[in-house]
């Protein structure tokens, strides 16, 4: 029998909007996943990166050992990095998440690192002079300064978790990768073509928002531009 004409499933096409309305709580699902571990990825990989930012930035010695391991970190293959960290996390969300996290570290501990030491040291002068202790000189001008450089790591590394995430489809925790890696390997058209352009608008979406955050939280820079 062939298939109606009528049936795009059933002719296994690439665009086929019966797909999407009788796949909808999937892909809904599969999304919602992928969001939550691209976002708790980025989040954890911030917390770690400040810190590490700040002291390679206050001690000059700790600068080449946290960059180096970092970038290191950042070349070792995702599915080698999975392997290494599954007898201590196994088959779980977390052991996607932590390796999400070490990825984003290379990016993130850069730039921020980056944006701190570009504040010009006329500026800390002028702020210690308005009697500005070092805590709130960090909060109230050096952070706020660094904040484009900062928010360029973030973006990018945001969009580099996005597609990282998917690889996690290997134990079982890859989002819209799950539907992706599935759809390839049983040759089903409609499914790979909708997981992976939902992955880009995911990612574009997340690039724009960071952008209006970033425009928001840095309005000197466009008075300047």
């Amino acid at each position: 029998m062939t298939a109606p004409p009528d049936d795009c499933l059933a002719r296994n096409e690439w665009l086929c909007g019966a797909y999407l309305t009788s796949r909808r709580e999937i892909l809904w699902d599969a999304v919602v996943q992928h969001v939550q571990l691209t976002a708790v990825s980025v989040l954890l990989g911030l917390v770690l990166a400040v810190p590490l930012a700040l002291a390679a930035r206050r001690r000059r010695w700790a600068a080449g050992p946290v960059l180096g391991v970092t970038t290191i970190l950042y070349t070792v293959p995702s599915l080698a990095m999975f392997s290494l960290l599954l007898p201590v996390y196994g088959l779980s969300a977390s052991l996607v998440v932590a390796g999400l996290v070490l990825y984003s570290l290379t990016l993130l501990v850069r730039n921020i690192l980056a944006g701190l030491r570009a504040v010009p040291a006329e500026t800390r002068q002028a702020a210690r002079g308005m009697g500005y202790g070092p805590v709130r000189l960090l909060v109230a001008v050096e952070l706020p300064l660094a904040l484009p450089a900062a928010m360029a790591g973030l973006r990018i590394a945001t969009v580099s978790a996005v597609s990282l995430v998917t690889v996690g489809a290997i134990v079982g925790y890859g989002g819209l990768g799950n539907l992706i890696y599935s759809g390839m390997n049983t040759y089903f058209k409609a499914q790979v073509l909708t997981a992976s352009v939902l992955c880009v608008v995911i990612a574009v979406a997340a690039d724009v928002l960071l952008l209006l955050a970033q425009r928001i939280l840095t309005p000197w820079t466009r008075r300047r531009s």
